[in-house]
C-alpha cells in the first residue's frame, strides 16, 4: 500500500473568463509616458522560472514514493438531464500519471485519484440538434490586451535599426567614460573620480547586462540616440546628486509597508508589485506622510529607496526578467482632491519619468472609482499608444477575474480573490508553489467536486468562492455507500473568512465530495486545490 502520493492539480486554462467590455486598458492618472513608470516595491530574489503547474512536488519519504504523481484533468461534454429530472451534469476526470519518466506508473497509483466535477442546474435544457451542429463563435480579445508585447533584449532579436542605434549609443557612452563626462559636475573633479560608472548595480559597458540598461533608455526615447544619451547622462548626474547609493543604507522605517508591497509573480515570471492607495484614508498615516515639505521629502526618499532595492533584485541578463508587473488598487483612494498627495505624486513623477525608464511590463488598475474615468478622459489624448497599451482597467466586480488573466490564483493575495497569504497559519500545507484549479459556477447551479482516492491517505484541501454568497459543504462517502458529514452545509457571506481549509484521514477507500450551491443570478469563481499526504494510523 502506498504511503504517500504527491498531488498536483494544474489550473484549467479553459475555465479562464473571456475578456469583456468591462475590462479596458488605460493608464494611471498620474503616470506619464513609458519613461515615467510608477514606483516599484521590493522584488523577491528568486523569480518563478516556470509558472506552468505541472512541476512535480516531492515529499521526503521512502525512495519508492519520491517520484511525484502528475494529475491531468479532462473535460467531458455536458450530458442532457434524465427524464425524471431537469439536472445537467458535467464531469471532469482526473487521472494520475508519472511525469517525465520512462517508467510506467503502477496500476494502483494510476487509479489512485479520480476527481469528477458535477455541475447541476435546475434550469438546464438539453441542446437541440441544430444547436449542437452550430460552430462555436470565438470571442475576439480586445485589441488593448494584445497591442503591447514586451520587447526582447537579446541582440539576435533586435532589428537592424535597433542594433545600429545600440552600437552608436555604446560608442557615445564609451567616449563619455573615457573623458569622465559622467563622473563630475565640473572638470576640476575629474581626477579624483573612479573610471567605472554603475547604474542599478550594473557597470556600464562591462558585460551584456549593460546592453539591457542602454536599451531601456533607447526605448524610452524611440531609439533616438542623442536623446537617449542625454537622458542617461542626466540620470547619472541625478543619482549622484540624490546620493542614491547612500540612500540604500538608510533606515526609513516600515510605516508604508502596507501601501506598497511585493507578492508573487505573474504567469510570465515578473514579480508583482501591489500599490494600495486606500491605505492613505488613514488620517494619521496621511498626515505623517504628506503634512509638510519635510515629510513629503522623506516619503519621496522612501519610495526611491524601495524602487532601488527592487530594481537591484531583477535579472538584467538579456534573457532575464528585468521588469515588474504592477497592480494599483484604487479602492477608497483619496483621489485628486488631496493637495498634499497631489504635490508629492507630482514630485515623484518628475523623478521617475526622467530616471527610471521601461521598468513596468504591465499595469493593472483595480477597484477603479468613477472619478478616475473622468480623469482618464481628460488625459488620454496626451498619452502615447505604447503607454496606454501597458495598462488594464477593471472595476470592483471584475478585480479577481481580471487578475487571474495574468496571475495564477495561488499567487494572488487573499484580499484580491486568490489563495495566497503571507504566513500560511490558516493551512501550512499549501504555499504559492501548490497550483489551484479555477471553475466557473453558473447562476442557480450546484457545483460538486468529487475527489476519489483508492489508497489510504490524508487528503488536505482548501477552497474559496470569490465574493461567496453561496452555500458550502463537505462529506465523505466510503465505497460501502454510507455518508460521513465533514462540514455541514453553511451559507458563506462575503465578509466570512476568504479561504476554507480542512483535511480528512481516509482509512476506508471512497470519495470526498465538496459542494458549492450558487443560488444567485451571478456566475461565481470557485478556486480549489488539494494534496495527498501519507496516512498515519
Amino acid at each position: 500500500m502506498a504511503e504517500e502520493i504527491t498531488q498536483r492539480t494544474p489550473p484549467e486554462a479553459s475555465h479562464q473568463p473571456p475578456p469583456t467590455g468591462e475590462e479596458t486598458e488605460v493608464p494611471l492618472p498620474l503616470v506619464p509616458e513609458s519613461a515615467s513608470e510608477p514606483p516599484l516595491a521590493s522584488v523577491e530574489q528568486e523569480l518563478q522560472k516556470d509558472s506552468v503547474p505541472t512541476t512535480q512536488v516531492q515529499l521526503p519519504v521512502e525512495e519508492k514514493l519520491e517520484e511525484a504523481v502528475g494529475i491531468v484533468e479532462k473535460d467531458t461534454p455536458l450530458e442532457p438531464p434524465p427524464p425524471e429530472s431537469s439536472l445537467a451534469k458535467e464531469h471532469v476526470a482526473v487521472t494520475a500519471r508519472e511525469k517525465d519518466s520512462a517508467t510506467p506508473v503502477s496500476k494502483p497509483l494510476t487509479a489512485a485519484l479520480v476527481v469528477p466535477r458535477e455541475s447541476v442546474s435546475p434550469n438546464a435544457q438539453p441542446k437541440t440538434e441544430p444547436e449542437l451542429e452550430k460552430p462555436i463563435e470565438k470571442k475576439k480579445a480586445p485589441e488593448s490586451l494584445v497591442s503591447f508585447k514586451e520587447e526582447s533584449n537579446k541582440l539576435s532579436d533586435l532589428s537592424d535599426y535597433e542594433r545600429r542605434a545600440l552600437e552608436e549609443f555604446k560608442l557615445l557612452v564609451q567616449q563619455a567614460l573615457t573623458n569622465h563626462l559622467f563622473a563630475a559636475a565640473s572638470p576640476s573633479q575629474n581626477a579624483s573620480l573612479p573610471g567605472e560608472v554603475s547604474i542599478w548595480g550594473v557597470p556600464l559597458l562591462k558585460d551584456d547586462r549593460s546592453d539591457v540598461i542602454l536599451l531601456k533608455f533607447l526605448r524610452a526615447r524611440d531609439f533616438k540616440v542623442t536623446d537617449s544619451f542625454i537622458m542617461l547622462k542626466n540620470t547619472i548626474k541625478w543619482r549622484r546628486d540624490f546620493n542614491v547609493d547612500e540612500l540604500l543604507k538608510e533606515d526609513l522605517g516600515d510605516d508604508l509597508e502596507k501601501v506598497v508591497f511585493m507578492h508573487g509573480h505573474d504567469k510570465e515570471g515578473h514579480p508583482v508589485c501591489y500599490n494600495v492607495y486606500g491605505e492613505f484614508q488613514n488620517e494619521e498615516l496621511y498626515a505623517k506622510t504628506f503634512a509638510d515639505e519635510e515629510k513629503r521629502m522623506r516619503f519621496l526618499r522612501w519610495r526611491i529607496q524601495f524602487l532601488e532595492r527592487s530594481i537591484r533584485k531583477l535579472d538584467f541578463s538579456p534573457g532575464g526578467i528585468n521588469t515588474v508587473f504592477q497592480v494599483s488598487d484604487l479602492k477608497n483612494s483619496p483621489g485628486p482632491g488631496k493637495r498634499e498627495l497631489r504635490i508629492a505624486t507630482k514630485e515623484a513623477l518628475h523623478i521617475l519619468q526622467d530616471n527610471y525608464p521601461e521598468f513596468v511590463a504591465k499595469q493593472v488598475f483595480i477597484n477603479v472609482p468613477w472619478w478616475y474615468l473622468a480623469f482618464y478622459t481628460m488625459i488620454s489624448p496626451f498619452l502615447t499608444q505604447r503607454t496606454k497599451s501597458k495598462f488594464v482597467f477593471a472595476g470592483p466586480a471584475r478585480t479577481a477575474e481580471t487578475l487571474f488573466k495574468y496571475i495564477l490564483p495561488e499567487q494572488v493575495p487573499t484580499q484580491y480573490g486568490g489563495l495566497s497569504v503571507d504566513f500560511c497559519e490558516c493551512n501550512p500545507e499549501f504555499t504559492v508553489d501548490d497550483p489551484a484549479t479555477e471553475i466557473t459556477v453558473k447562476p442557480a447551479t450546484k457545483q460538486t467536486v468529487e475527489i476519489t482516492v483508492n489508497e489510504k491517505c490524508t487528503l488536505v484541501w482548501e477552497l474559496r468562492v470569490v465574493g461567496w454568497e453561496v452555500s458550502y459543504s463537505a462529506e465523505y462517502i466510503p465505497q460501502r455507500g454510507y455518508t460521513i458529514l465533514i462540514e455541514k452545509t453553511r451559507k458563506m457571506a462575503p465578509n466570512d473568512e476568504p479561504v476554507v481549509s480542512n483535511s480528512f484521514k481516509i482509512s476506508e477507500l471512497g470519495k470526498i465530495v465538496l459542494t458549492i450551491d450558487n443560488p444567485t443570478a451571478k456566475k461565481k469563481k470557485l478556486i480549489y486545490r488539494f494534496k495527498v499526504v501519507p496516512y498515519v494510523a
